[in-house]
């Protein structure tokens, strides 16, 4: 039975603490745009925290459960964690492939975009450019994820760590379905500023939720099959290290909330059959525990 005081809490202090931060870069006006960035992206990386920083004050205060509820001392099956790192460099590779077929942009092996930034940048070109993507790709697929972790753990202690587990009640698909959503609907204040899908406020935002459902579906089938947050946090850390890898081997001037991403509908293709695969093979909906428990609520 789901315990609603409980989710109220949650989801009360979870947009109370995060949506403020998320909105704070619009007081910046007239700020130098590289300060602005920066200043958002620090924002935002806090904002990060909202839902982990909510479950922790829920379980703790409202539910008067133990901290060990949350499940941070459990990692589960190893094998999770390797489709946790290696699953969101597939689907990118695979997005960038479908937006090339599809005609959405254009293959530029010389790295236009980069090496264009590269020459305004102080010293940027000392460096072959052929150079600096190697690094950054190396330490996308490498060292990124799991440093990524520090951030993703704090969306990943909410969403799949406390909101998914207490919403299992109502079934697994309706309780991923839901936490997807919301997932996705959290995100609208940054959707709405340009963050992924530039030009598009009104409709990026429907787009952000499409987005959170299907890949909010992976992350619940890897939380499922290892009841911790941190399978949940490294394909999280994983997918924000990798999502914009294709853009630097395209032309400037495609439409980057169409294609290019893993956010954008290019993609969603491989991550709609990589589910329809766990469907088919009955790895999904997973035979979880969790879910004949329903979570510990009382």
């Amino acid at each position: 039975m789901i315990q609603r005081k409980s989710l109220t809490w949650f989801l009360g202090i979870t947009f109370l603490i995060s949506w403020p931060l998320f909105l704070t870069p619009l007081l910046f006006g007239k700020m130098e745009p590289v300060n602005k960035q920066l200043m958002t992206q620090g924002l935002w990386a806090i904002a990060m925290w909202g839902p982990g920083i909510a479950a922790i004050i829920t379980t703790l205060f409202v539910m008067k459960q133990p901290f060990k509820s949350l499940r941070l001392n459990t990692l589960g099956p190893k094998r999770f964690y390797l489709w946790a790192w290696g699953l969101p460099i597939g689907l990118t590779i695979l997005g960038g492939l479908l937006t090339l077929l599809f005609g959405m942009a254009k293959l530029d092996l010389s790295f236009t975009m980069l090496r264009d930034a590269m020459a305004s940048a102080a010293g940027g070109n000392s460096v072959p450019v052929e150079t600096i993507v190697a690094i950054q790709i190396l330490f996308a697929i490498t060292l990124a994820p799991f440093i990524n972790v520090l951030f993703a753990l704090g969306e990943e202690l909410g969403w799949r760590g406390f909101l998914l587990p207490h919403l299992l009640p109502l079934g697994q698909w309706k309780a991923i379905l839901i936490s997807g959503i919301i997932w996705g609907v959290w995100h609208a204040p940054a959707i709405a500023q340009g963050h992924n899908y530039p030009g598009y406020p009104v409709l990026g935002v429907f787009m952000m939720i499409v987005f959170c459902v299907l890949l909010g579906t992976i992350f619940s089938w890897l939380y499922l099959n290892t009841k911790s947050p941190w399978v949940a946090a490294l394909v999280h850390g994983s997918v924000n290290a990798v999502a914009g890898l294709p853009i630097l081997f395209f032309k400037p001037g495609f439409n980057m909330a169409f294609g290019g991403t893993l956010a954008a509908p290019t993609a969603w293709i491989g991550m709609g059959l990589f589910i329809l695969w766990l469907v088919l093979t009955k790895r999904l909906p997973v035979l979880s525990q969790l879910e004949e428990t329903g979570a510990g609520d009382s």
